[in-house]
């Protein structure tokens, strides 16, 4: 785009290309292509990997910049590959007495089934991946009523399952400044957070170390993972703040 080099063009290009053979028949993407054994092969919705798929292919299907230099042959490859992924997100999305709540990080590329990953990753519905997807959702021009629904549905999880009246703090060595530690401290003016993990039918937090072991609060896993993993954060805040507000105003929903 900025330099009109067709070097570089063909570069994107094999990049797409390389996204596009990534996709599995029913519409995911494993997190690992070409394939690996394990958990690797699930679909992946983990840190946004088949999200940061959908949304670059959407935006090379819509021509937008800087994939203007796009043939319509690739671009409706593009188009195709977003609607199969569009019909596996919209399958995925867990209903629970009815009503559509959230996604699971990983689901097993054949059953469409929740699936675990690492030993500190259950099935779980996700705080975190959820946002990404429903931002996704957003996107789309003309929403179905199953598109809707999907949001809606996601939106009204966020609301049920956000902690109140707890912040999380680093913790911080005095003489290196290094941190240390990570701690929930009881804050009745704090802004809403939400758990990484949540038990399917419950909505119960989840806080789960290298054990498996399940547990209640952060401070009863080991110190290197409430360090080294994000198990509460404010993800959706944004999103029901702002974004939400704004895709209902654009669509009069």
């Amino acid at each position: 785009e900025a330099t009109g080099e067709e070097r570089y063009a063909q570069a994107a290009r094999r990049g797409v290309e390389y996204l596009l053979a990534a996709q599995y028949p029913n519409g995911g993407w494993p997190q690992f292509y070409p394939l690996r054994r394990g958990y690797y092969s699930h679909i992946t919705y983990n840190d946004g990997a088949m999200m940061g798929v959908m949304n670059v292919l959407h935006d090379v299907a819509e021509g937008k910049k800087p994939f203007e230099f796009v043939d319509s042959e690739l671009r409706e490859r593009c188009r195709t590959a977003t609607e199969k992924g569009l019909d596996v997100i919209l399958k995925t999305q867990v209903v629970v007495d009815g009503q559509p709540t959230a996604w699971c990080a990983q689901y097993d590329e054949a059953t469409l089934q929740p699936a675990p990953a690492r030993a500190f990753e259950p099935v779980s519905l996700s705080g975190y991946e959820s946002v990404g997807i429903v931002e996704y959702l957003m996107r789309l021009d003309n929403p179905s009523p199953e598109v809707v629904r999907a949001i809606e549905g996601a939106v009204d999880w966020f609301h049920r399952v956000k902690i109140e009246g707890q912040r999380v703090d680093w913790v911080f060595d005095e003489e290196t400044g290094r941190r240390v530690d990570r701690v929930v401290i009881e804050d009745p003016s704090a802004d809403p957070i939400w758990a990484r993990f949540y038990e399917i039918g419950t909505n119960r937090p989840m806080f789960i170390g290298r054990d498996s072991v399940v547990r209640e609060h952060l401070a009863d896993i080991e110190q290197e993972r409430r360090l080294g993993y994000a198990y509460l954060g404010d993800w959706p805040h944004k999103l029901l703040e702002k974004k939400y507000p704004a895709w209902r105003e654009k669509w009069n929903q």
